[in-house]
């Protein structure tokens, strides 16, 4: 059972869940269906890294991503601080 109005709208999801986001698998013109991918560092720019998203199918390009030098500094500080919370599990 929902609790809660009809009207009220949905809880509102964080913008910094989207930042980094990346494809796993896109549609392919080539093999005619939607197929995983791999990326593919394209172009290094002092702004910003191009990469390509490749078909791994045919190896066709299939679409493009540019992260940005602050995206990028600030998926390194989500990481790090990811890392500092694993806890070391000791295996006797």
């Amino acid at each position: 059972m929902a609790t809660g109005s009809p009207n009220q709208s949905p809880p509102r999801m964080s913008q910094q869940q989207f930042e980094n986001f990346t494809a796993s698998s896109l549609y392919c013109d080539k093999c005619r269906t939607a197929m995983p991918v791999r990326q593919r560092l394209l172009l290094i720019l002092p702004d910003k890294e191009i990469y390509d998203y490749l078909c791994t199918g045919c190896a066709s390009s299939v679409g493009q991503r540019e992260v940005t030098a602050g995206e990028k500094l600030m998926s390194q500080q989500v990481a790090a601080r990811r890392s500092r919370r694993a806890v070391p599990i000791s295996l006797r």
